[in-house]
Formats: structure tokens, C-alpha cells, sequence
């Protein structure tokens, strides 16, 4: 398998700030022109500010937070000119994304003695959650961990194969059965495995049908309940995969699954190809729940850890 080149620094930052440029026109470049040249914050300037925040998905609530900060630091008299609102919202946005990341599970410490680590990936048909698992797995490929793939996704064949195309690909072993087969089996088989090959991580691909909403849960349910049977807290992260295009349909689905499975995280996919990438402050201002990763494109290597002044600096011009 070939390794990625870790990007560092300046030149990953460079690298989101360029995968950003559709949500920073959507939101920076009209932020700026509603600025520029203004004497004054008058409700008409606040107004056509919270129309911008509103069009770029950050969300109403979050929005209406954002507003009301700038009324009481113009009350205050903390905030004289229009030239200080984006510094002022490069701020609250920056301290939105980092409350919740106090809680992803990157943070938290490792234990001394290195056991196996299972995640399971929950989220819709069509927001590329095989894709995503694969770039996890070839991330942590590339930190020298040995990778198990579980395809809990039997009800498409499609699905199998998918994931172990990128499992041969990626260098991380594939567990599945036949299509139509109990996904919690496929789970107890791939955990069974990981703890005899001493594997380091098992992800597990899921099933997305959410128009068949209760009988998805129960699946998923029943999987976490086998993963734990075979191996204490397991599933130890029950990672979510959001659509970053779809906006505050996203959110809604975060409810959903956050609610039936309690989601430890969320990953992003498509961030480059959505001027909707405010969502994501919407998403940790409402939902409470970190994101770990983000994608930034197809390539395996578009894949990296969510760094919230990063991702700010990235949306604003």
C-alpha cells in the first residue's frame, strides 16, 4: 500500500482554504460586501447579516446566537465599527466548533494497555460512507495500525463489494457473508477475528435504508449490542456520516441517529463541493456532538482531522 504524504501546517491549511472556496464566497465575499464601506451597524446591516448566515446553512438558532452576540457587544460599546463584525464572528464560530470538540473521541486519552478499538459507522445511502471508511482505514493504515474492515451492509451486494474493493486497496482485511445475511453475525465473525490476528481497529460499514427508519435502528441496535457481547463497550465509537450538500437536512438526520444509537462523532464528506459548508458550525452548535474528521475530496488522502480555527480561517476571505 502506498503511504500518503501527511500534510502539515501551512500547506494543509492552504489545502482547506482552497477546497473551502464555494462556502467562502457563499459567506465571506457577501459579508464583505455588506461591510465595505459602511459607517455604521444599523438594523438594515444586521439584517442583511443575518440573511447571509442564514443562506450559508449555519442554521437559525445558531444564527439568531450570532446576531444576538453582536447587539450585546453593541450595547456594550465593545463593537464600534462593521469593519470588526467578521473578527467578531471568526470568534463566536471559532468557540462554537471548539466546545464540542472537547468531546471528540481524538481527545481523549489513550489507555495504557493498547486494546482493540471498534467503530461503527452509521448514516444515509449516498453520503459515502463506504468511501469515508475506506479513507479512515487508510489513514490509520498510513500511522501503522493494522485495519479490519466488517461489511454489515448485506442488504446490497453491491455494498460487499464496494467495501472490499477498497479494502484490497487500502491494505485492511475484509469480513462479510452472502447478501441477506445477519450483519450482527458479520460483526461477531470480524471482532472474533481482530482479537485472534491482534488487529489494532475494526470499522464497521452499515446499512442505510432510513426510509425504513424503525427496522434500520433495531438492526443497528442489535449490532451494537453483539459488538458489545464480544468485546466490553464496543462499539467504543459510533462514528456518523453527514453529506456536508445537504445542508440542515443533515441535521435532521444527525437527530435521528443521535437519538436511537447516542453518536459519539461526525465526519463530514463532500466539503468541497458545497457552498453549505456552514453546516458544520450549525452542526456543533445545535447537536452538541464532535466532528472528527472531514472530507475535502475523492482521493484517499483527502481525509483529515477536523481542526476548528482552521476550518474558520478557511471560510473567511
Amino acid at each position: 500500500m502506498d503511504r500518503p504524504e501527511p500534510a502539515h501546517g501551512k500547506a494543509r491549511a492552504r489545502r482547506l482554504w482552497d477546497r473551502m472556496s464555494k462556502t467562502r464566497r457563499t459567506l465571506t465575499d457577501r459579508l464583505n460586501t455588506v461591510v465595505t464601506g459602511k459607517k455604521a451597524i444599523d438594523p438594515t446591516l444586521l439584517d442583511a447579516l443575518e440573511e447571509i448566515l442564514l443562506s450559508s446553512d449555519i442554521g437559525v438558532e445558531t444564527t439568531v446566537q450570532l446576531i444576538e452576540g453582536l447587539k450585546q457587544r453593541l450595547d456594550q460599546k465593545s463593537l464600534d465599527t462593521p469593519e470588526q463584525v467578521k473578527t467578531i464572528l471568526k470568534e463566536e464560530m471559532t468557540s462554537f466548533l471548539d466546545a464540542s470538540q472537547d468531546l471528540s473521541p481524538l481527545n481523549l486519552p489513550e489507555k495504557v494497555s493498547r486494546t482493540l478499538h471498534v467503530v461503527m459507522f452509521v448514516g444515509v445511502n449516498g453520503v459515502g460512507k463506504t468511501t469515508t471508511i475506506a479513507k479512515m482505514a487508510y489513514y490509520f493504515r498510513a500511522q501503522g495500525q493494522k485495519v479490519m474492515l466488517a461489511a454489515a451492509d448485506t442488504f446490497r451486494a453491491a455494498a460487499i463489494e464496494q467495501l472490499q474493493i477498497w479494502g484490497d486497496r487500502v491494505g485492511a482485511e475484509v469480513i462479510s457473508q452472502k447478501r441477506g445475511a445477519d450483519p450482527a453475525a458479520v460483526v461477531f465473525d470480524a471482532i472474533s477475528a481482530a482479537k485472534a490476528r491482534k488487529i489494532d481497529k475494526v470499522f464497521i460499514d452499515t446499512a442505510g435504508r432510513l426510509h425504513t427508519k424503525s427496522n434500520l435502528m433495531e438492526e443497528l441496535k442489535k449490532i451494537q449490542r453483539v459488538a458489545g457481547q464480544q468485546l466490553p463497550e464496543a462499539p467504543h465509537q459510533v462514528t456518523l456520516i453527514l453529506d456536508a450538500t445537504t445542508g440542515q437536512n443533515a441535521i435532521a438526520q444527525a437527530h435521528v441517529f443521535a437519538q436511537s444509537l447516542g453518536v459519539t462523532d461526525i465526519i463530514l464528506t463532500k466539503l468541497d463541493g458545497t457552498a453549505k459548508g456552514g453546516i458544520v458550525i450549525g452542526i456543533s452548535q445545535k447537536l452538541r456532538i464532535p466532528i472528527s474528521f472531514i472530507c475535502t475530496g475523492e482521493g484517499l488522502e483527502d481525509f483529515e482531522v477536523f481542526n476548528p480555527r482552521e476550518f474558520v480561517e478557511a471560510i473567511f476571505a
